[in-house]
């Protein structure tokens, strides 16, 4: 018999609200301080510049308001839950053929500035969030939809470091919500008990089938940090590259997860 899957993690829709306004302020804050020279910098993300990528965050939170205008889905329950994002659209991994998203909108600023207030007029400070959108990849709750957001958004921050080695910060609850649908992904993809994967101080689970661990120190242990995890999930880094510099621990024989990611492919 497989490995039952656990029920999945809830999201306080008002407080994911307010973490995904508060790490696109941070960004939004970075990119009014950049230079034309710093805008045509490289990133990591194939032909995109700076000015590419950071169009594109604003346009991926632009999403949310784009989906709340158009009609909602009928039925009482979503066609996409939260832990078939992940494998049903690679969100935060770039399709290469793909226009650049600067071209359409040289001005970011009042990109920015657009795309936050239409935020905060169509995603009120109240209400469940369970209202359905249509998205790309199906009707997916309002809610759940914004947990995707703090996954575009965390992510692509740490893009947008690297490319200009900034230090923007990362809202602890942005960052949180993004490392645990991660780790969710991955305890759902690869069901079982026989590793835990510790993620402090945001996320522990349980994953890959075999002997289940019940109490005291589990024989197969991964642990690492948010960022990395995130880094690992995504591609950004991979296994070997993470073990080699010790960014990764990871005790036991079965203690090896290179198969298991990128989880966004």
């Amino acid at each position: 018999m497989p490995p039952a899957k656990k029920r999945p993690r809830a999201y306080d829709h008002l407080r994911t609200r307010t973490a995904v306004l508060a790490q696109y302020a941070h960004v939004r804050d970075a990119v009014a301080a950049l230079t034309p020279q710093q805008l045509d910098s490289p990133t990591r993300l194939g032909d995109w510049t700076v000015r590419d990528l950071v169009a594109h965050i604003a346009l991926g939170l632009g999403s949310v308001s784009r989906d709340l205008a158009l009609p909602e889905p009928p039925g009482p329950k979503p066609a996409t839950t939260l832990l078939e994002w992940p494998p049903a659209v690679a969100a935060v991994v770039r399709d290469p053929g793909a226009p650049a998203p600067a071209a359409a909108r040289p001005d970011l600023l009042a990109l920015y500035g657009e795309v936050e207030a239409a935020f905060l007029a169509d995603v009120p400070a109240s209400g469940t969030g369970d209202r359905l959108l249509p998205t790309r990849v199906g009707s997916m709750r309002l809610t759940d939809y914004l947990v995707t957001r703090t996954v575009e958004l965390v992510v692509h921050t740490d893009d947008l470091n690297e490319a200009l080695g900034l230090e923007i910060p990362y809202d602890r609850q942005a960052l949180a919500a993004c490392t645990r649908l991660l780790a969710d992904t991955l305890a759902d993809r690869a069901p079982g008990g026989s590793v835990e994967v510790r993620v402090p101080p945001f996320a522990v689970v349980q994953c890959i089938g075999g002997p289940k661990h019940t109490r005291g120190t589990p024989p197969n242990v991964v642990e690492t940090s948010p960022l990395t995890w995130i880094r690992l999930a995504t591609g950004r880094t991979d296994w070997a590259r993470a073990r080699e510099e010790a960014e990764v621990s990871a005790s036991g024989e079965r203690a090896d997860l290179a198969a298991l990611l990128p989880l966004l492919r």
